[in-house]
């Protein structure tokens, strides 16, 4: 355990040059497996996934290590999930197949396998194996009930999913937030919106407590259909019962208006946001794009300002947005400035935002300044701190 404290301490110090390699990942992976913190252990393949570190061999330790303390069930989850995550939901099944006879497969097994044909996507093999289950007498749980519902949604398959979830009923398993706000996004997503409201009545009649998920789903279905008083009233009826909007929920409504070209409107609901709850980047880019978009660079200017003072940290594509605006303005120099701040951040401009740039500077002759950014952005690349 002292060994991965100094692991992740150093892992944590990256700032300063500290990287670890995907060997040393695999060496403290084996230790924590060796020593049964499996826990840990999954902790630190999640980072390895986010830092696209984690791959075949990965895996393969995970497995034979839980294959020699003869954890047999977790060996197979490992390589099934493993490969469904990467895509190869036949290779999954066809193991699985093999394998059916010398373990005894239960919803969680099933729930790998339904998700990487929910994926895929590829129903009438997501059916088949959820027949199959129900053959081997292997009651769903609500995690594969919650599966089959997302796939189907996502898919266009709403009223199959309205069948599921009337059948998880009646064996007594009740739905989920998560469940009722995939079908509430969906009809919201289709503009019915009489069964996206019928749909959350229906939860709220069975005691179940809406979540702000549930709630977002909500205010899109009426913003889908341009009915913005009904969804401020689902923002109150939020607030009502204890539930504060977030930034998801006012990103919903900004997206909308300024897509209908509302754009004042849009500002005062801006307004009330930084007044209410903390933005998020999606939500000072959609404002610096749409007042950029408008030719009002000091409004983008007077967001950026505000956002900046608010010590948030933009975002690549925040970047980018108030760049490409100030190009199109022939505010080079700003650009310049911008560009600059952006690579000291550590974060690395897209090749469109550069090269508008360049072309700007070698127009009015100021290869100078181009040669400076090309030199900051060699350091960047060699030295990356976000991308």
């Amino acid at each position: 355990m002292l060994a991965y404290r100094f692991f992740e301490w150093t892992r944590r110090q990256k700032r300063s040059g500290c990287a670890h390699t995907v060997r040393s990942y695999h060496t403290v992976v084996a230790s924590l497996a060796k020593i049964r913190q499996y826990q840990l252990m999954w902790d630190v393949v999640a980072v390895m996934r986010k830092e696209g570190a984690a791959n075949v061999e990965t895996f393969g330790i995970i497995m034979r290590k839980y294959a020699r303390a003869q954890k047999f069930d977790e060996a197979v989850y490992t390589l099934l999930g493993a490969l469904c995550k990467s895509k190869n939901v036949r290779k999954a099944q066809e193991i699985f197949d093999k394998m059916n006879n010398r373990f005894s497969p239960d919803a969680k097994t099933y729930s790998i396998l339904l998700e990487g044909w929910g994926r895929a996507p590829n129903l009438p093999k997501m059916r088949e194996v959820y027949s199959d289950m129900l053959a081997a007498g292997c009651q769903p749980d609500i995690v594969t009930y919650g599966i089959m519902v997302d796939a189907l949604c996502k898919t266009g398959r709403i009223e199959e999913a309205v069948c599921v979830v009337q059948d998880m009923s009646s064996r007594g398993c009740q739905p989920t937030t998560f469940i009722y706000s995939v079908l509430v996004h969906t009809y919201g997503v289709d503009m019915r919106i009489e069964d996206a409201v019928a749909t959350f009545l229906d939860m709220e009649k069975d005691g179940i407590v809406p979540d702000v998920v549930v709630y977002n789903a909500l205010v899109t279905a009426f913003c889908k259909v341009k009915k913005f008083d009904n969804a401020f009233s689902v923002m109150d009826d939020m607030e009502g019962h204890g539930i504060s909007p977030n930034s998801r929920t006012w990103n919903i409504i900004l997206n909308t208006l300024i897509s209908l070209g509302k754009d004042d409107e849009a500002y005062r609901v801006f307004r009330s946001v930084i007044k209410r709850c903390k933005p998020d980047s999606d939500t000072y880019t959609m404002m610096i794009k749409m007042f950029c978009e408008n030719d009002k660079i000091e409004m983008a200017l007077k967001v950026w300002k505000y956002m900046r003072l608010k010590q948030f940290l933009p975002s690549m594509h925040t970047f980018s947005v108030l760049i490409n605006g100030l190009c199109d303005k022939g505010e080079v120099s700003q650009a310049c400035v911008l560009l600059e701040d952006m690579i000291e951040k550590g974060i690395r401009p897209p090749g469109s935002t550069f090269g508008k740039l360049r072309q700007l500077l070698l127009k009015e002759g100021r290869k100078d300044v181009l040669d400076f950014l090309v030199e900051k952005m060699k350091i960047l690349i060699q030295e990356p701190l976000f991308d």
